[in-house]
């Protein structure tokens, strides 16, 4: 599922720019992915995209100083590499109340516990894209780094 995320993000500039579900399941079927990650990639989108509509009105609503207290649960699912990631996406900048929200949904959607740190930073990126919102140059290279190679060097 994965590396569907990351194809869209490298081949659609913007969400717009994406053909609707059933076309984008033949392009990535043709592309060679398996049927089973479009599938899991394509309910992962769609519940994106209703988590982004029930955020509109957190987003509306000034926020300033805020501090996010993740449960017990959240705190296990997510796993504190990134829980550490996302407060310096919000540290940055990068990650207003409302989108870190979607973030933090979008990274509880996925099967996995905790999270991978390569993982919570696809899905950063990915809840970005949506958005398209504007990302500094070094946020957006600490996005696309992957750990693993970089701790190869």
């Amino acid at each position: 599922m994965f590396d569907i995320l990351v194809y869209l993000f490298e081949n659609y500039y913007t969400p717009q720019s994406c053909p609707d579900a059933d076309v984008l399941a033949h392009k990535l079927a043709a592309a060679g992915f398996e049927h089973e990650d479009i599938n899991d990639a394509l309910g992962w989108l769609y519940g994106l995209a209703q988590t982004t509509e029930q955020c509109v009105q957190l987003a509306q609503t000034p926020q300033s100083g805020s501090l996010r207290a993740y449960t017990d649960d959240e705190y296990r699912r997510l796993g504190s590499a990134a829980i550490g990631f996302i407060t310096f996406l919000e540290s940055s900048g990068v990650l207003p109340a409302a989108l870190r929200e979607i973030l933090i949904d979008r990274a509880l959607a996925v099967n996995e516990s905790p999270i991978t740190l390569e993982k919570i930073k696809i899905i950063a990126l990915m809840v970005l894209w949506s958005q398209e919102a504007e990302v500094d140059h070094l946020v957006l290279e600490e996005l696309l780094t992957d750990d693993r190679q970089r701790l190869s060097h």
